[in-house]
């Protein structure tokens, strides 16, 4: 009986690790939109490469395609966002 308390939880806390997980990537992607948002994908591709934010229009902003994007594209955002790179780095771009 104490191994199942056990397994059950295991499996509670990593039902929770991954809702939090979740909970705290929804939150930095709503951080990246709102800071920065405006930015087109043309300026995101001169950063993370042409595959980024692949079949969207350079000229759409980040905030329209946010949602859509794909595992890749999201991670090298969140990663420079949470580092404090993300800012430089468009800054630099855009010019």
């Amino acid at each position: 009986m104490l191994g199942f308390g056990r397994a059950t939880l295991g499996t509670m806390e990593g039902s929770v690790s991954k809702t939090d997980l979740d909970n705290r990537h929804r939150n930095k992607d709503g951080e990246i939109s709102h800071k920065h948002g405006n930015t087109l994908v043309r300026t995101l591709r001169k950063i993370y490469g042409m595959g980024f934010a692949a079949g969207y229009p350079e000229t759409e902003k980040l905030s329209e395609v946010l949602l859509q994007l794909n595992e890749t594209s999201l991670s090298q955002l969140r990663r420079d966002h949470e580092t404090g790179h993300l800012e430089h780095k468009i800054a630099k771009a855009s010019k």
